[in-house]
């Protein structure tokens, strides 16, 4: 299964070389990197991440498969977002969404999330997304919400990160919930 989904604004692809300058602007930005599991990136890093992905195919349980978002109009790189099947049943699965802070507050993370939650959803026995954030991520709380997205968990000081305790959420989306939407 391969997922290259299109939108009013974006595409969702692989991400390929001519991403590199566009990919390191943001993932070198410690804004950006804040919240995420990774930190600032050199451009070596950057170039080797995106050679590690490019040709990388969802559908693998327990691997995280990283996609470009590109601004339709520009052909731009504005983002990257990533899909993990659960390590023990494919129908479950997290996402990841990552906005250049060229790019934020003008809806594509929102938007990036309801085309992959299109795709997974159309997925016959796909049954849930999980997603896990940091409690002080207001940002992503708010769009998880707006989603409609249920919060199921709460977890105190559960994850040394970054150099300190950090505390988190686990929201959920059943594919019931969705079609019902």
């Amino acid at each position: 299964m391969h997922l290259n989904s299109i939108s009013n604004r974006i595409c969702i692809r692989n991400l390929k070389d001519s991403d590199l300058n566009d990919f390191f602007s943001y993932r070198s930005n410690p804004e950006i990197t804040k919240y995420q599991g990774f930190d600032i990136m050199t451009i070596g890093q950057c170039k080797d991440f995106i050679d590690s992905q490019k040709d990388m195919q969802f559908g693998k349980a327990g691997e995280w498969v990283q996609y470009a978002i590109e601004d339709i109009e520009t052909n731009r790189l504005i983002g990257d977002c990533a899909i993990k099947l659960d390590d023990y049943d494919v129908r479950i699965a997290q996402i990841g969404i990552t906005i250049s802070h060229e790019f934020q507050q003008k809806g594509y993370a929102k938007e990036t999330m309801k085309t992959i939650l299109d795709f997974l959803f159309s997925i016959e026995d796909f049954h849930r997304v999980v997603e896990i954030v940091d409690a002080e991520n207001k940002a992503s709380i708010k769009l998880l919400e707006s989603l409609g997205f249920k919060k199921e968990g709460h977890f105190v000081e559960n994850i040394f990160f970054k150099g300190k305790w950090g505390s988190e959420f686990q929201y959920a989306m059943l594919k019931s919930e969705y079609n019902n939407k």
